[in-house]
């Protein structure tokens, strides 16, 4: 039986999710798992689609945009403090931070995220290098 566990984000090893963010792999256990996203101020991640996982988002700083498209359904929507979204698998998505400081967003992926390969990359809605943000 495993045991229980504590992790502090300050101490959490930092990687580069496949979209770009930074990220900070927090738990797991056998049904999800906790890590920290941060995108710097007018980044632009890259749109990616999950194979198998889906996700949901917690805002816990800074400002930006989601877009989200699934089958014929697609938006935007604004991220900012306190907004929570969801990312259920096959939904393609794409984020950037309008905002003057980094965007933090706690995400738990269900079930824990299996790899790199688990992330297609696809068309999104803004080109990495666009500096233009839509005001919320």
């Amino acid at each position: 039986m495993k045991q229980y566990e504590t992790a502090c984000i300050a101490q959490a090893d930092e990687e580069h999710a496949p979209d770009g963010s930074r990220v900070r792999p927090l738990l797991a256990l056998k049904a999800g798992a906790m890590a920290q996203f941060q995108l710097d101020p007018g980044r632009v991640s890259r749109a990616v689609r999950h194979r198998s996982v889906e996700e949901i988002w917690l805002v816990l700083a800074g400002q930006g945009l989601m877009w989200r498209r699934q089958n014929e359904q697609e938006s935007v929507v604004c991220l900012e403090r306190g907004v929570c979204v969801s990312i259920p698998a096959g939904t393609a998505f794409q984020f950037r931070c309008t905002g003057s400081e980094p965007m933090s967003i706690a995400a738990v992926t269900m079930p824990p995220w299996p790899g790199d390969e688990e992330a297609v990359f696809v068309a999104g809605q803004w080109g990495s290098e666009e500096a233009d943000a839509r005001p919320c």
